[in-house]
């Protein structure tokens, strides 16, 4: 890797890791953003991966991206090329951990949270401050009233405050909080909560995940009955753990 690139992708055996490495603070200059694109592309092209941990080096995960971004003839492809990133991990299978080890905020807030699982250190803080600077954040308004309802989303993205982790963590905008020096270890805990299952199942048991709408029961309910039916019995894997189950042993995984 040369040694002006921004974002680094290191891939040991089934999990993965993209680092933002522009510190201290991680701003997401366009260039950044495509790089990001990029490592994400590389890794969706590895079906055996049972995790994504994004994380970044510096005292900051990310403080957003770049302001001179947002302005004239620059907003538009820096928008177009951010979502990227979300339709990328939006699209991505196996489950992606966010190590969060000191402020993320803005865009950067964004990409921490879209993640499946936010473990943040004591040091970390989240928020939300493009409105003092006139505008909102699209991500943020997608995502948030999922993670901490309607109202404290619009408490969160309207106000602009920046909150410590403790408060995330309290809200259920972050998962995890540790000290600092706990963090590398709770995120290699969670992915190794992943080791020891079927990397196929992995996937489709996301998939299935992203296929259910509460606020369409019986659609959502009919995909997923053809995701089960059509694909997850046909797997070696199902076949195989539910015969390990009954003959009351380990299962052998094909897609390990």
């Amino acid at each position: 890797m040369s040694s002006d690139r921004q974002v680094r992708t290191d891939i040991a055996g089934d999990v993965a890791r993209i680092t933002l490495a522009r510190p201290p603070l991680n701003i997401l200059t366009i260039a950044m953003i495509e790089e990001l694109n990029a490592a994400l592309d590389e890794v969706a092209g590895r079906p055996t991966l049972r995790a994504l941990v994004l994380a970044a080096e510096g005292r900051a995960f990310s403080a957003g991206v770049a302001v001179e971004d947002h302005m004239g003839d620059r907003v538009k492809p820096m928008l177009t090329a951010f979502h990227q990133i979300f339709r990328r991990l939006h699209a991505l299978d196996c489950p992606t951990v966010a190590a969060v080890q000191g402020p993320a905020l803005g865009g950067g807030a964004e990409l921490a949270i879209f993640c499946d699982l936010v473990i943040a250190s004591e040091t970390a803080t989240v928020g939300q401050p493009e409105i003092k600077v006139g505008v909102f954040p699209p991500i943020a308004a997608l995502c948030y009233p999922a993670r901490v309802g309607p109202a404290r989303a619009l408490q969160l993205l309207c106000s602009g405050d920046v909150i410590p982790a403790r408060e995330a963590e309290r809200i259920g905008l972050v998962d995890r909080v540790v000290p600092p020096a706990e963090l590398e270890a709770a995120v290699a805990a969670a992915v190794a909560g992943f080791a020891d299952k079927s990397a196929v199942v992995l996937r489709l048991t996301k998939r299935a995940l992203r296929a259910a709408r509460p606020d369409d029961f019986e659609a959502s309910l009919a995909r997923l009955e053809a995701l089960y039916v059509d694909e997850l019995i046909e797997t070696e894997d199902a076949g195989e753990g539910l015969r390990a189950f009954v003959e009351k042993r380990p299962p052998a995984w094909k897609h390990r």
